[in-house]
């Protein structure tokens, strides 16, 4: 049953009933309220072993997924059949984005404690997908030190009102109309989201502290590189092939990158807060983090799911994020949402998605705890914009 809420005219919701689904016994409940608990508590519950990083095991990960990657190609060549290439694209995809959430972990230091070998394995995963390494990792780092802020916040942030009302038709439809948004990540490392300027590519970017610029032109460099190996693959095998083994592939890492990391702040079967201003906190944030089960595949792309406790914690390796997790609910209590189970593949994840989509447009301008709205007609086209 969905939740029972109310929303006053700034977007703030003054009450709120929790829905079975992950809060338990139909009891009321407001996930906005500040917790009791510190996060010291929280840290404290969580053996210390969970804290150590082992890089042979990390290294052991990057072996495996590596392997794995040059296994599918060379079995896809060999078969060369329309039969075996849509497999492959599936499988390769997917462990493009298994890459993506190694070098992920370099960018948090959680790989090793070696900053050196974070960055030499961060640079050969990201940029074999065209990820830009450190420009990636800095706003990441952003992303986590203000999760849950509706203006500081980095990825998939709600607009404020305002902002909404000046998006032109074609930012709307590609915004609100699936399948465009699975397909974001690109244009948002070259342009970020509305309302924010700068480029994860430009050193002189917005996004980046002078003292890390040339961090961002090396790994830039580093994308420019990929990009020319690329094109230098396109005239040694031809384009069409390149585009089998690896385009389409990558396809399906964004569409597994967009997915996975919007559904860890949108989607819930209960509207969650965003703050601004003096309700904020780190804690507070993070607790709007949803964990997500997706069947066989949290092995596959190193158990990204457990996405709490990652947030709150990034420096925990992601094999230990599962008993951390565990350690941790007892404390969390109500404010930890038990994710649904998944079949063998996380179909179920495709109806939160698309309720998400079509629901979540925007946040009022106003109130230091406010709650998505939703426009009746979000294609319709106004000249009399806000100013």
């Amino acid at each position: 049953m969905a939740a029972d809420k109310k929303i006053s005219s700034n977007g703030e919701k003054t009450k709120e009933i929790a829905n079975t689904d992950g809060f338990g016994g139909g009891d009321e409940f407001d996930p906005s309220a500040p917790p009791t608990f510190r996060i010291a508590d929280i840290r404290a519950a969580i053996p210390k072993h969970c804290w150590v990083k082992n890089p042979w095991r990390s290294m052991s990960y990057v072996l495996r997924d590596i392997v794995i990657v040059f296994g599918l190609a060379v079995t896809a060549i060999y078969f060369d059949s329309w039969l075996v290439w849509p497999l492959y694209w599936a499988a390769q995809g997917t462990m493009f984005w298994a890459l993506f959430v190694l070098g992920h972990d370099c960018g948090h230091g959680s790989f090793s404690d070696y900053p050196k070998l974070n960055s030499i394995v961060g640079h050969l995963l990201h940029s074999w997908i065209l990820v830009p390494y450190h420009g990636w990792r800095i706003s990441h780092r952003t992303h986590h030190q203000n999760h849950g802020h509706v203006e500081n916040d980095e990825s998939w942030v709600p607009l404020p009102e305002k902002i909404y009302k000046n998006l032109d038709i074609r930012t709307r439809i590609l915004r609100y109309t699936l399948p465009f948004p699975i397909f974001a990540y690109p244009m948002y490392l070259w342009y970020r989201s509305p309302g924010k300027k700068g480029s994860h590519f430009n050193p002189y970017s917005d996004l980046f502290p002078t003292s890390e610029r040339k961090a961002v032109l090396t790994s830039t460099l580093c994308w420019c590189t990929m990009v020319a190996l690329l094109v230098s693959a396109s005239f040694a095998v031809g384009f069409p092939q390149l585009l089998k083994l690896y385009g389409v592939p990558y396809l399906v890492f964004i569409m597994w990158l967009d997915l996975v990391t919007y559904l860890h702040h949108h989607g819930y079967e209960q509207k969650l807060p965003w703050y601004r201003g003096k309700e904020w906190s780190y804690l507070r944030g993070g607790l709007t983090t949803v964990d997500r089960d997706y069947g066989w595949l949290n092995n596959i792309h190193h158990d990204i799911g457990t996405h709490v406790i990652h947030h709150l914690f990034p420096q925990i390796p992601h094999y230990h994020l599962i008993e951390a997790t565990k350690a941790a609910k007892p404390v969390l209590g109500k404010y930890y949402r038990e994710p649904k189970k998944s079949g063998p593949v996380p179909i179920h994840l495709i109806k939160n998605l698309t309720r998400s989509i079509k629901q979540d447009h925007y946040v009022s301008d106003t109130g230091d705890v406010v709650y998505y709205q939703t426009d009746p007609d979000p294609y319709r086209f106004s000249s009399n914009k806000l100013k």
